[in-house]
């Protein structure tokens, strides 16, 4: 720690921080909502490097509010899982959810072979446990481009489906995704 407070000493000074006033830090601890001339009272600090901290403080603020991506549909699991559709080998994702629907993580479950993949509820369902999520949407892409289900897929969704069931994280939907765009087992009437 007394490294980072040497790095951030005003030049010629032995250590510490002398353009903070610990008397004067105390006073005003709410730093997120400090203005422009607020922070130039701070010995060093100028009228730019004030207006890059108030903006930094400003787009944190944005950004907290604008709050997790919901998913509603399989439209809406697309931006998460178009990077696997021209992949050579099939990859499986998880995708976590809130209670609200919005996303929490994206996770690489497995990495199957050319035209399969080896998935266990256990893999799919430890991260959801561990982010604890009310629901799941699983992925896959097919890398020969066809978008229809196998029977395979059609056996592992059906499991990881009754799995859901029995620790009380519902597998809301199932999706193919290929260079030829994305189906959901869902809307076909699969889950």
């Amino acid at each position: 720690m007394r490294s980072f407070w040497r790095s951030c000493s005003a030049p010629g000074s032995r250590g510490g921080a002398p353009w903070i006033s610990p008397a004067w830090s105390w006073k005003r601890p709410d730093l997120p909502r400090w203005s422009v001339e607020d922070l130039r009272e701070l010995a060093g600090i100028g009228v730019a490097k004030a207006c890059q901290i108030v903006a930094a403080f400003e787009l944190a603020r944005r950004f907290a509010r604008r709050g997790r991506p919901r998913i509603r549909g399989p439209g809406d699991v697309l931006p998460y899982v178009q990077h696997i559709a021209d992949k050579k080998q099939e990859y499986f994702l998880g995708l976590t959810l809130n209670g609200a629907g919005e996303v929490i993580q994206v996770r690489v479950v497995t990495v199957g072979l050319l035209d399969s993949s080896q998935v266990h509820p256990r893999e799919v369902f430890a991260d959801a446990i561990a982010d604890r999520a009310a629901a799941v949407i699983l992925a896959h892409n097919h890398p020969s481009g066809s978008l229809e289900p196998t029977p395979a897929d059609l056996e592992v969704t059906r499991q990881l489906a009754e799995a859901g069931r029995i620790l009380g994280i519902e597998v809301l939907d199932h999706v193919i995704v290929s260079k030829g765009g994305i189906l959901s087992l869902r809307e076909r009437g699969y889950l």
